[in-house]
């Protein structure tokens, strides 16, 4: 009588399913998910896997749980695999990922709410009766809500109580939440948006559902975040860039926008190299005929009115001045106004006989099928197999609406959503195992598509188009609730409400870029992105690889935020400190966490030793006399050897 994990429907209209235990398998190791996005295993001994087999003796159902265990964290991941082993056709209208029962009523639900450019904001409330969730029906995880949900003791903090955090492995629309039934017990349940869902299978076909990443701590919020960072570092993100440091990039879209040809983007380039930034990415409006968001989406070629002389000239007079390359596209989308849509109106997602809703100018392609993917692949391919393209920015900035396939028989129009998502794991896939020495990094409208299904293909996310440094306080935080500094795509860019040292201090806190027109610095503007570049590379290490401690938060403090990077070893730690709005006080004491408590750390600012215990217990005093608004601090600290 409870929030149900699979419903089908048979032959006879029927939804009667009983799933009785067959046999098991355990074994070092773990499998990949056929089609779909899931952590691994490095090593066979780093995992060990439990597969339960079960049937419905009446309808031939084949059921796999699919469980694996983390030796060295406490995460466990949950998925199911049905397989229709009867006589007749079975629709499945509901398969959930995951289903977990506590004991108890007495927890709060975590959640990451949000709207364009004000991406995962924490939301948190205590259960009741009843079931509360967050949910997409958009084709996409949303800018809305975030597939992560927290089930956490009432009064867990970040370093003190139990917690129970869920990430659904899947780009697509999603339901998680809980429901506390009458008896005081609570049910969490996460996986594919059973709205609007079905899935016919025919006789020997299987649905393979996506996986849940389950993360428990016993030691507080952090802990839960941290380990969610290990696992999606370690064992979710994948290839060349996984390890290595990322170039420092300049994006042109806030400099330019639309308005660019070779010539003013050689221009930044130059300015660029000087400061020691280290890519260019030429952002819309180098294909078709595309000077405004209203044409040419689906028309890879290069407009070269605007890259005259051809994209391998700016390339290469790019490269010449040490710099990588990257570039933009949109895959998934199409315009009106294109060759392609001219050629192939009916390869938008669509309902035949009613009107297309259009929205941002563009339809959304029809990735469930396979010759719109051959398609799209092989126009990026003779893109980017000519041209060194160091770095692709695959944008997503409409959802799904009126979906329907005009290649599926009437069965199976409810399953479009799910290949559409399929398929775009599927070009991606292909696309990184082409180029594997590209840099992927995803974006959708900013941060609305920021989740783990991304995150296999493309080790970085652009976290949010709002890059206001006092506006990324609320949205880095929230994010960091379950995904790392390194995948999050942060950049300074010309906006006015802070200085350029409180937008680097921020930036720091991921993947580290720009988003402005060099040519536009004063001298002592282009000493200051000199020095910021060279923190970069400093600070490197213990931010991308290092453990993140959130130390006061924006969702709790109006007036200040701050937060804290240690090294694995505890030898190394980076502090930072943003005034929000000025304080009464003149004056305030940080307590440090995460650090060793019997080593000595050396302040770089002002030589001071100090124990690790003295930092954590009686804090820093920090005298702000002068601080202002949007004024910000970092210090570090190096263990004394």
């Amino acid at each position: 009588f409870r929030e149900p994990c699979m419903q089908l429907m048979d032959k006879y209209g029927m939804s009667a399913c009983e799933c009785y235990y067959d046999s098991y398998a355990i074994y070092k190791g773990k499998k990949k998910l056929e089609g779909l996005p899931a952590t691994y295993a490095n090593t066979d001994d780093e995992v060990t896997s439990l597969e339960v087999y079960c049937k419905d003796p009446h309808n031939g159902l084949e059921i796999t749980l699919q469980y694996s265990v983390f030796e060295k964290l406490d995460v466990i991941t949950r998925s199911v695999k049905v397989k229709n082993g009867g006589a007749d056709p079975i629709e499945l209208r509901r398969l959930l990922s995951a289903c977990v029962e506590l004991d108890s009523k007495d927890y709060d639900m975590i959640t990451l709410y949000g709207t364009w450019a004000r991406e995962r904001h924490v939301q948190r409330n205590p259960l009741h009766f009843g079931k509360q969730l967050v949910d997409s029906c958009r084709g996409a995880t949303s800018h809305a809500h975030n597939n992560f949900i927290a089930i956490v003791d009432h009064k867990a903090t970040e370093d003190y109580g139990d917690c129970y955090g869920f990430a659904l492995c899947y780009s697509g629309s999603f339901v998680a939440g809980c429901e506390v039934n009458q008896y005081e017990k609570t049910r969490v349940f996460s996986g594919i948006n059973p709205y609007d869902f079905s899935w016919h299978l025919d006789l020997g076909e299987e649905f393979q559902a996506p996986e849940v990443i389950m993360v428990f701590s016993a030691s507080g919020i952090g802990t839960m975040s941290r380990t969610f960072h290990d696992v999606m570092r370690n064992n979710l993100t994948r290839g060349k860039w996984k390890d290595i440091r990322r170039p420092i990039l300049i994006n042109n879209w806030e400099a330019t926008y639309f308005n660019f040809d070779t010539d003013k983007l050689l221009d930044i380039a130059r300015e660029s190299a000087k400061a020691g930034i280290e890519m260019l990415v030429m952002d819309d409006g180098w294909f078709g005929h595309r000077n405004d968001d209203k044409s040419s989406l689906g028309d890879w070629f290069v407009n070269e009115d605007k890259i005259k002389g051809g994209l391998k000239h700016l390339v290469d007079e790019v490269n010449k001045l040490g710099l990588k390359f990257g570039i933009w596209f949109e895959p998934e989308m199409i315009s009106p106004d294109s060759e392609l849509y001219k050629a192939h109106p009916d390869w938008c997602i669509h309902v035949p006989g009613r009107e297309k809703s259009i929205a941002r100018h563009q339809y959304v392609l029809d990735f469930s099928r396979k010759d719109v993917r051959d398609y799209i692949f092989n126009e990026m391919y003779k893109v980017l197999s000519v041209n060194k393209v160091d770095y692709l920015k695959w944008d997503f900035n409409r959802n799904l609406s009126e979906i329907g396939s005009a290649a599926l028989p009437p069965e199976r129009q409810k399953e479009v959503a799910h290949r559409f998502v399929l398929g775009t794991y599927e070009v991606m896939d292909r696309l990184t195992k082409a180029f594997p020495d590209m840099l992927l990094e995803n974006c959708s409208g900013g941060g609305g598509r920021f989740d783990p299904g991304m995150l296999y293909y493309s080790p970085q996310i652009w976290t949010s188009d709002n890059t206001d440094p006092l506006e990324r306080l609320s949205i880095q935080f929230g994010t960091s609730m379950c995904y790392p500094a390194s995948t999050m795509g942060a950049h300074v860019s010309a906006s006015k409400r802070a200085g350029y040292d409180t937008k680097a201090n921020v930036a720091l806190w991921g993947t580290f870029g720009y988003e402005l027109d060099p040519n536009r610095f004063t001298e002592e503007e282009s000493e200051l992105i000199k020095a910021q570049v060279a923190e970069y590379h400093k600070y490197y290490d213990v931010i991308h690889y290092g453990e993140l401690y959130r130390l006061i938060s924006p969702f709790e403090n109006e007036f200040r935020a701050a937060w804290m990077f240690v090294s694995q070893d505890k030898d190394e730690a980076l502090v930072t400190s943003v005034v929000i709005k000025r304080p009464e006080d003149r004056g305030f004491t940080l307590r440090l966490k995460g650090l060793d408590p019997a080593k000595y750390y050396v302040d770089e600012d002002d030589g001071e030793i100090y124990s690790g215990a003295l930092l954590m217990n009686a804090g820093i005093c920090l005298d702000f006399n002068g601080e202002w608004d949007g004024d910000s601090f970092k210090k570090h600290f190096k263990a004394v050897k």
